[in-house]
């Protein structure tokens, strides 16, 4: 028998593609959440849930490395009855061959993809190209929703509902900060994002947010860390140079010490607020031992948490 999520996500429009927060809808963003929750219940009890891709294969197409995206979306698939295939990088996202004619030789073969690449324009031409294949952004240089969706589980497994509750981003505005800001946002949170001037958050994709905000949820921006910190339910921050930008290691922590999430800042939070952080940490850099190890910390949740999403997330492709 379906559960009472899974009947609510059958009553909602199919998504074909999850390549953006903002390909979900208000209503299927939550019911994904409630899903995962449901999913991630059962899977603690030992029960079988359902699996939709039961004699279908899903390709992991990856251009990035990874720990937490490739592990958890393999076991996902799996426990969802489904195979999985990773061609090697060289053949299938390396340039032997256009990636539109990747897609339309995956359509044919596989029911969907999962692609962790850069542009985000690499992977809407992906897309494009294979309108049958169901696909999955595991992260492009502007946007990462999968990590957003185990993001707003933790949050929601601590407080019930994201509304009213007020996220403090501090670091660079970078894909983690956009697509939390786009689904926090959209459930309601108040959300902060502080970042050295020259690394805000685009402009237009700050109004968009603030556009699909929902239940009273909103976006500030500011370049005062402490502003803030001011009161927030949770602290969350990221590496202050991503995949791809090795070159300014040197420049960025320069200009991003001062955004360091410590025990100083974390004292600016509300009492038993949550320290939040994507992983992998650069432990000394972005946030300190102290923070990370603390009892605030639900760094690991929010890991564990990709699992129960994207099951819940491929179930809804399905």
């Amino acid at each position: 028998m379906k559960s009472s999520a899974q009947r609510k996500v059958d009553l909602l429009p199919t998504p074909t593609r999850f390549l953006s927060i903002a390909d979900f809808t208000p209503s299927q963003l939550e019911a994904c959440l409630q899903l995962a929750s449901e999913m991630k219940s059962a899977r603690a009890a030992g029960s079988p849930h359902i699996r939709p891709l039961v004699g279908r294969h899903i390709a992991l197409l990856f251009e990035k490395p990874s720990l937490r995206t490739r592990a958890t979306f393999e076991i996902a698939v799996r426990e969802l009855g489904g195979d999985v295939i990773e061609p090697p990088q060289d053949v299938a996202l390396g340039g032997r061959e256009t990636i539109k004619d990747v897609a339309r030789n995956l359509e044919r073969w596989v029911h969907g993809a999962v692609v962790r690449t850069y542009a985000q324009s690499r992977l809407e031409a992906f897309t494009a190209a294979a309108p049958r294949l169901r696909v999955v952004n595991a992260l492009t240089n502007e946007e990462h929703p999968c990590q957003a969706l185990a993001d707003c589980l933790t949050m929601r497994e601590r407080w019930g509902s994201l509304r009213g509750r007020t996220l403090a981003y501090v670091g660079d505005s970078n894909n983690v900060a956009l697509s939390l800001a786009q689904a926090a946002t959209m459930l309601g949170a108040r959300v902060r994002i502080a970042s050295p001037r020259g690394y805000e958050l685009d402009a237009a994709a700050a109004s968009a947010i603030a556009q699909s905000a929902r239940h009273g949820g909103s976006l500030q921006l500011t370049n005062d860390p402490a502003v803030a910190a001011a009161g927030a339910d949770a602290v969350y921050t990221d590496v202050w140079a991503s995949m791809g930008q090795e070159s300014e290691i040197e420049q960025r922590h320069a200009i991003f010490a001062p955004f360091q999430v410590n025990s100083d800042l974390m004292a600016r939070a509300a009492s038993g607020a949550l320290f939040m952080h994507c992983l992998p940490a650069h432990r000394g850099e972005e946030v300190t031992d102290e923070v990370i190890d603390s009892e605030a910390s639900v760094v690991f949740d929010q890991s564990e948490n990709r699992l129960h999403t994207q099951k819940a997330l491929l179930a809804m492709l399905a």
